[in-house]
């Protein structure tokens, strides 16, 4: 079985994909196969430094990610052209990664984390959609602990990259499962146990 998890910036998409890997789904994360074609030698790596400019990259040569981001997260024109030039290749390399797993195991969970399914069209691709919340100040909070940002430059990141994703009242429309990641890791992990039972239990 297929399944897409997907949710909001800073929403936990993560730490949800690790309880359901540790409960024995396989899981893959988009951003991690993002970062890989992004590496010097990749055609992507080519496209997006043609695309954005050299200004992007490290002293090594590798893609500096924040800077990416703020190259691109500046427009919607921007963000969309190099959303043309990632996503076709995720989608290829998360499709080839599902089609492994289930020649290993025709009745294996395989679960795609990734913060664009939706927007990228990628829905289809997939069983079954998990999405996950959180409080928007919960978010900005998360964001501050994985970044070390002080409140007000958190809360513009996450408003900004907010801005390039669909709200979560669209995700939650689309959602076969939803995992509302606001309350304490114990209650996250409850919600998880009882999807995963319901996959397991498939089909629907």
């Amino acid at each position: 079985m297929r399944i897409g998890l997907t949710g909001g910036i800073a929403s936990g998409k993560s730490v949800v994909g690790e309880m359901f890997a540790a409960l024995g789904a396989h899981v893959a994360q988009a951003d991690k196969m993002s970062h890989e074609l992004m590496q010097p030698g990749e055609p992507v790596y080519a496209q997006v430094v043609a695309k954005f400019g050299k200004e992007i990259l490290n002293p090594d040569a590798t893609v500096n990610r924040s800077r990416l981001a703020e190259a691109a997260f500046g427009t919607p024109s921007r963000i969309a052209e190099l959303n043309a030039i990632v996503h076709p290749a995720v989608i290829a390399k998360q499709e080839k990664w599902m089609d492994e797993v289930e020649h290993r195991n025709p009745h294996a969970i395989a679960i795609v984390e990734a913060a664009l399914i939706l927007e990228a069209g990628m829905k289809p691709h997939f069983d079954k959609l998990i999405v996950v919340t959180c409080h928007p100040e919960q978010r900005i909070q998360r964001w501050m602990q994985r970044t070390g940002a002080d409140h007000e430059s958190a809360k513009k990141e996450v408003n900004r990259r907010m801005a390039a994703q669909l709200p979560d009242e669209e995700k939650i429309k689309a959602a076969d499962f939803l995992i509302d990641n606001s309350g304490s890791l114990d209650v996250t992990r409850r919600q998880v146990e009882a999807i995963f039972v319901k996959l397991m239990g498939a089909p629907f």
